[in-house]
């Protein structure tokens, strides 16, 4: 693991795997640092090389005052590329992480060899319901609002049977950086990628959890319907973040569309 400077701020990431071999960049949710992808890493680190990081705002990264932007974050994430020396690289986000990898491809189309876009959307939520969770975790803190986001992450079988699990992946929730969970809703009120999901050239497949309530699978579907040559598919037994709940499945995923895009 390291701390790395990068787009003006102190960045937390792990550059894991073979050097050598093709690379894969992991973006994360709301909420979230890059430990949701790390068992999904471990399944594929022996044929990849992996960059995690914590976005702005969450884990160790630094929080600097919002709002945020889907192009700050874009801009993080070119930038993380350059320190690492990485020219090319498969990109695989989740929900907010899902929107910054559709705009890296827009962006940096030159860069980005594949793209998995798990549990995202060109547009997620309303200004509405973006203001009511920012006026709520004001009121409260993210701790009084954890277990309704929490829902739409897992299944109610496994918010049963790894209850243990569960309470850790709510303490790491509960504790991200107020303004950065806030700075990131500004950043998902506002942004809208429809008209520019026809430019993405990159080999697309778009993952689906079949119970997932925050982007659901009709959600995930659409927007892969504006992505030319696109592919979709629903995760059975999963919610919002397969990585936790599905990463067996989720590796098999990720590495057979990189090997049917010539990326490893």
């Amino acid at each position: 693991m390291a701390f790395v400077q990068a787009n003006g701020l102190v960045f937390h990431g792990a550059d894991i795997g073979r050097r050598e071999a093709p690379a894969i960049v992991f973006s994360n949710s709301l909420g979230s640092d890059f430990r949701i992808w790390q068992d999904v890493a471990e399944r594929l680190a022996g044929r990849y090389r992996i960059l995690l990081y914590d976005k702005r705002g969450h884990g160790l990264s630094d929080a600097p005052p919002g709002p945020y932007t889907i192009d700050d974050y874009t801009g993080d994430l070119l930038a993380l590329l350059d320190h690492f020396g990485i020219a090319e690289t498969a990109v695989v986000g989740v929900s907010v992480g899902g929107m910054i990898a559709q705009r890296v491809a827009v962006r940096a189309p030159q860069r980005v060899k594949a793209l998995v876009l798990c549990s995202t959307a060109v547009k997620i939520g309303t200004a509405e319901g973006w203001a009511a969770r920012v006026a709520a975790i004001r009121s409260g803190g993210i701790a009084s609002i954890a277990d309704a986001i929490l829902v739409n992450w897992f299944t109610p079988g496994f918010r049963h049977d790894r209850a243990a699990d569960y309470a850790g992946w709510r303490n790491m929730l509960a504790r991200m950086p107020v303004e950065g969970y806030i700075g990131t809703c500004a950043a998902l009120r506002d942004a809208d990628l429809r008209a520019n999901a026809a430019d993405i050239a990159a080999p697309t497949l778009c993952v689906a959890g079949e119970h997932d309530g925050s982007a659901p699978p009709e959600l995930v579907w659409a927007t892969a319907d504006l992505i030319a040559g696109a592919r979709f598919t629903v995760m059975e037994g999963a919610a919002h973040i397969p990585s936790v709940e599905k990463p067996d499945n989720l590796a098999v995923l990720i590495e057979t569309h990189l090997r049917e895009a010539g990326h490893g």
